[in-house]
């Protein structure tokens, strides 16, 4: 097993005084001819994208691996999380017009031009090497939460600001966070905006929802220009959380901007990879909030994973709002009845109106 070294603290702690190392993965590193021991030899170790001195592959290595940093708009190897610094550091608040210069809207650009399934082998290799990474970057991250304790929220992107549903949601996700659950969403818009937000705000008072809801509200839908500058203007009057939340969102769908209030971002390009692994992660439960296409496609996607036990156990599936997954979209009793039938094997369903029936379920299973 390969030990990753992707930070330089941990670099020039394995360099100091060592003379020969095996089975390591540096990965995204600039290494200095400074810290580099002259009786150093590496063996069996694998480069992803870093920086080395001249000759070091010569002089230094043996029987090693070499992947160099491919030449794109976007890192091919990033060996963290993205943050909202790091994708919309360029935002300028009351500039709505400064999202266009941001790192997010020009891999974007980039992302649309060379098409959606580029043509361009240097592009697809490019795309699937950074989201291995960035898989890898949020299985590290992960491994500090008990899997147990992990809940997403799943939720159409069209969930208005100024809808009930979308306080609901944040307060639930609140409530889940101070008891230390980590949340995770699409990290979009709607009801996956509403998670980050009631993360964001885990350890205040509740008045601080119904302050930031209103700040919100005053650009409802992501299509509002002023969309991504109303949760910048909420994210000044609190600009700091103790709690950690996961977006993981896409650049198939980046014409929907990113929550800034995710505190750790895993943006992909495969939007397959991403959803299959959102899901995957959530093994504390979903909480289903009312949505449409996608959220539909996530139901079943879940549902088969429960059936199969694909990643050991089956976690609670839980609908919140039981007017809309019993008449508008009659999901929840098609599933119930199946399960009922030995259709569907290991389903945990309920279905919630309330924030206290929805962390009753949820605790109840952890």
């Amino acid at each position: 097993m390969y030990k990753e070294i992707d930070n330089d603290e941990a670099l020039k702690k394995l360099f100091s005084g060592s003379t020969t190392i095996e089975k390591h993965a540096f990965h995204s590193l600039k290494i200095e001819s400074g810290i580099v021991p002259t009786s150093l030899m590496i063996s069996d170790s694998i480069f992803l994208g870093c920086e080395v001195p001249p000759n070091f592959e010569i002089e230094h290595t043996t029987r090693s691996h070499f992947f160099p940093a491919i030449n794109k708009p976007f890192h091919s190897y990033p060996n963290s999380l993205y943050t909202k610094e790091t994708l919309m550091g360029a935002y300028r608040f009351g500039v709505p017009d400064s999202y266009e210069s941001t790192y997010d809207k020009l891999v974007y650009d980039h992302f649309i031009a060379q098409g959606k399934e580029a043509d361009d082998i240097g592009e697809t290799l490019a795309r699937r090497v950074h989201d291995h990474s960035i898989t890898d970057a949020l299985f590290d991250f992960l491994s500090n939460f008990d899997d147990k304790k992990i809940v997403a929220v799943m939720g159409g992107h069209n969930l208005l600001r100024d809808n009930k549903n979308f306080a609901t949601v944040a307060r639930i996700s609140k409530a889940l966070t101070e008891s230390g659950y980590l949340m995770v969403s699409g990290g979009g818009p709607g009801a996956m905006e509403a998670t980050h937000v009631g993360a964001w705000l885990a350890g205040r008072d509740e008045k601080s929802v119904d302050d930031v809801v209103s700040i919100l509200s005053e650009a409802p839908g992501y299509k509002d220009r002023l969309w991504l500058d109303k949760a910048f203007k909420a994210l000044q009057r609190y600009p700091v959380s103790e709690y950690e939340s996961i977006g993981i969102p896409t650049w198939l769908y980046g014409h929907e901007p990113p929550t800034p209030f995710a505190s750790k971002i895993a943006k992909y390009f495969a939007n397959s990879v991403r959803e299959d692994g959102l899901l995957a992660i959530a093994k504390g439960g979903v909480i289903f909030a009312p949505g449409n296409a996608g959220t539909i496609q996530e139901v079943f996607q879940d549902a088969t994973q429960n059936h199969y036990l694909n990643y050991g156990y089956a976690s609670p599936m839980v609908f919140l709002n039981i007017e809309y997954w019993t008449v508008q979209r009659p999901i929840y009793p098609l599933l119930k009845e199946m399960s009922k039938q030995g259709k569907y094997k290991n389903l945990i369903l309920s279905g919630c109106d309330t924030k206290e029936q929805v962390l009753a379920e949820i605790e109840a299973f952890t």
